[in-house]
């Protein structure tokens, strides 16, 4: 069976940049599992990586998106399966790299998924009332009351297919993967993705929201994705930009918490510690235990 190689870990911990090395070291080709960087126009708040960044490396599920788009689970586990045949068939590695852990457990596992897809937001409701919707349709679900876009899809799945989502994931593997994670020491983390924020707002974050605030009614991304529900709300008045900043970091901590005890929950990794002071030896020692596999 042809290996694939999995990076995963928490936001602004360096996947990016080791993903890039590996596929270079390694013929391999990337595909994405950042649900933010499907879509267009959401450049600086997903950090997305730039075609400079790419360095010549072929990435999919990039920019495929437009923000009017809604993208199931259902849907990036047909193109992803599609895209990992596709590059084992020209001889090269896939290297998936992202943090949207539901969407690579999808992707590599046999996990059943439905085409007839409800893209119900649930605007009106508020995430309390979320989960007691939840819980009448799925009473034994154990689910984060406070993570909505996760809500909405249990509730979605269930209504799609009439079970729970929580019994639709197996631990059989479709493929032979290497699972590569990179952690950090939580002080450091925190501090990074604090200063990160700082960096998305002065490179131009609230314009890059201006631009695409006149499809806010419409698009469900905007209205979940860390970095941008904030700054709409900011620009719908509701909150100051100094509180809309206060909470993209406040939200993107949180985030990296529950990314990490669901990859270490949920997937078989060796885990690699990020050196920060100088990632390049992050990259060698990643490069010699994947060399040691293959």
């Amino acid at each position: 069976m042809n290996k694939i190689i999995v990076i995963l870990g928490p936001t602004n911990v360096g996947k990016t940049k080791l993903s890039i090395a590996l596929a270079k070291k390694f013929n391999g080709e990337i595909i994405n599992a950042d649900s933010v960087q499907f879509y267009r126009g959401l450049d600086i708040g997903s950090f997305k990586v730039s075609k400079s960044e790419m360095d010549n490396v072929k990435h999919y599920l990039i920019d495929n998106l437009s923000v009017l788009d809604n993208y199931s689970i259902y849907d990036y586990q047909k193109d992803g399966r599609y895209i990992i045949d596709k590059i084992i068939s020209s001889g090269k590695i896939p290297i998936i790299v992202g943090g949207s852990a539901l969407y690579i457990r999808a992707l590599l596992y046999d996990y059943k998924l439905n085409s007839n897809k409800i893209n119900n937001n649930y605007d009106d409701l508020t995430n309390s009332q979320l989960y007691d919707k939840l819980i009448k349709l799925d009473k034994d679900i154990v689910i984060d009351k406070n993570n909505r876009p996760r809500l909405i899809r249990a509730i979605n799945y269930y209504l799609e297919n009439n079970s729970s989502i929580s019994k639709n994931v197996t631990n059989k593997l479709l493929y032979d993967v290497i699972f590569i994670g990179l952690t950090a020491n939580r002080d450091i983390l925190y501090d990074k993705i604090n200063k990160r924020v700082d960096d998305m707002i002065n490179r131009g974050l609230v314009d890059e929201v201006k631009s695409l605030y006149k499809y806010k009614d419409k698009s469900r991304i905007l209205n979940t994705a860390i970095g941008y529900k904030e700054i709409i709300s900011y620009l719908d008045n509701d909150i100051t930009l100094d509180t809309a900043v206060y909470e993209i970091k406040k939200n993107s901590r949180r985030f990296a918490k529950r990314q990490m005890t669901f990859f270490k929950n949920k997937f078989d990794v060796k885990w690699f510690n990020c050196n920060y002071d100088n990632f390049d030896n992050t990259i060698n020692s990643v490069i010699n235990y994947i060399g040691g596999i293959l």
